[in-house]
């Protein structure tokens, strides 16, 4: 039997000190057998329990004082001296639990982790570098906040949802193509071994029951865009915003671009001295080079942004990295409720009446062009970089025709400042 002291207050163990020396010093505190305050030289604290396993003699480390208190680590004491009297080693125990605990956290993926991992893996089934980035561009942007951080095993249905529903009625094709991503790379983390069951991801049989079909939710159609009559007034109202973000939406406008072409563009793609930019086919989603003359107004633009140093982007995010589309989105949006608390009525389509969005600017333009301009239609088509639907057209024609267009974008500049510029631009009512 070990030898029964008598039990410390509270009080009586805090007074307790080390009497000196280069070695640790044991206390017992009573109240349970063997367990002692343990001092290092530099006065540290720690519960010990010192009793007899089997053959053995162990000292079990209980945890820290004042961290646990006396209370605490009697109440721990009497736990670990059960054990052993139903033949359980506390010490092997918890060998044990932490070393099942080590191989669950190396078996454990999160999110953002497997998606890595599988886009490495299916790397020769993407079509292109921008494929894979478009692929990786929608779970970042939408599954990431959500997902990123939990462990794939731990992923359910509920989930999942979290993520879909907010973009099921408004954005039912990006929210498709979503999901089919998340099942994709949750069904890779399965077959290797990252998570069992069945994928929380699965359209049949699963969310199916849940969501209405893609093909019976209302389809979003068109892009909302600005009307004719109010681009002028909108694109002044842009030029008195500040940061990168507006910035980057003027841009787009005046170029007649995509939101991710903006966000992307490098300086060194751009020849200010020839008012050129040069968008290399791997940023763009036809695949081909795209060259844009810039207007003077897209060169004063450019050259009154700061270039950082060790920043290539033309439109940095305040971290550095690029803006989100969100940001170019956000700005649209907070003009048209500017305008809408100033007495406006916003800046809305006219047709769906619902406001105007970034990738619409490019409708505006396009409807500027066939409306208040004499420039042939497939210029205008070869400004926005889309296909010549023209078969046989589109063999024979090999140029862009890229100086042509750079007296076009002028007249499209000069018609988002108010300022006309050449004959091809038709008067209408005396608005230009």
């Amino acid at each position: 039997m070990p030898k029964i002291s008598s039990e410390l207050s509270a009080i009586d163990v805090k007074r307790l000190a080390h009497p000196g020396g280069k070695r640790n010093v044991l206390f017992s505190v009573g109240g349970v057998p063997g367990l002692h305050l343990q001092l290092t030289p530099k006065d540290g604290r720690s519960w010990v329990l010192r009793v007899k396993v089997g053959l053995a003699r162990r000292d079990i480390g209980l945890g820290g004082f004042p961290a646990v208190t006396l209370s605490q680590a009697r109440d721990k004491a009497r736990e670990a001296r059960d054990k052993i009297e139903r033949g359980i080693d506390p010490i092997e125990e918890r060998k044990f639990a932490k070393a099942a605990l080590t191989a669950a956290q190396r078996r454990g993926l999160t999110f953002a982790d497997a998606t890595e991992k599988y886009l490495a893996a299916k790397l020769d089934a993407f079509k292109n570098a921008k494929h894979r980035q478009q692929w990786q561009n929608t779970l970042e942007t939408y599954a990431k906040p959500d997902l990123g951080k939990m462990l794939v095993q731990d992923i359910t249905v509920q989930d999942v949802l979290r993520v879909l529903q907010p973009l099921w009625a408004d954005k039912t094709e990006t929210a498709s193509r979503l999901r089919g991503r998340i099942e994709a790379v949750l069904s890779w983390a399965t077959v290797a071994g990252h998570r069992t069951g069945d994928n929380p991801a699965r359209w049949a049989g699963n969310l199916k029951e849940l969501l209405p079909a893609p093909s019976k939710v209302a389809k979003e159609g068109n892009q909302p865009a600005l009307t004719l009559d109010d681009a002028p007034r909108w694109f002044a109202a842009l030029k008195t915003r500040e940061g990168y973000g507006a910035r980057a939406l003027e841009f787009l406008t005046m170029t007649a671009t995509r939101s991710q072409e903006i966000r992307g563009a490098l300086w060194e793609e751009i020849d200010l001295d020839k008012a050129l930019w040069i968008i290399p086919a791997a940023r763009m989603k036809m695949d081909r080079e795209h060259r844009i003359p810039l207007s003077d107004g897209a060169v004063a633009l450019l050259k009154s942004l700061p270039r950082l140093a060790d920043n290539p982007l033309v439109f940095p995010a305040a971290r550095g990295g690029q803006l989100s589309d969100m940001t170019l989105s956000a700005a649209m949006k907070r003009m048209h409720e500017a305008d809408i608390a100033a007495g406006g009525a916003g800046f809305v389509d006219r047709a769906s009446k619902r406001p105007a969005v970034p990738h619409g600017l490019r409708s505006t333009f396009r409807d500027w062009v066939a409306e208040r301009t004499t420039y042939p239609g497939d210029m205008a088509e070869v400004a926005l970089a889309h296909r010549i639907s023209n078969a046989v057209e589109a063999s024979y024609r090999r140029g862009d025709m890229v100086e042509k267009r750079r007296k076009m974008m002028d007249d499209w500049a000069g018609y988002l400042t108010g300022v006309a510029r050449s004959g091809n631009v038709v008067r209408l009512g005396g608005i230009v």
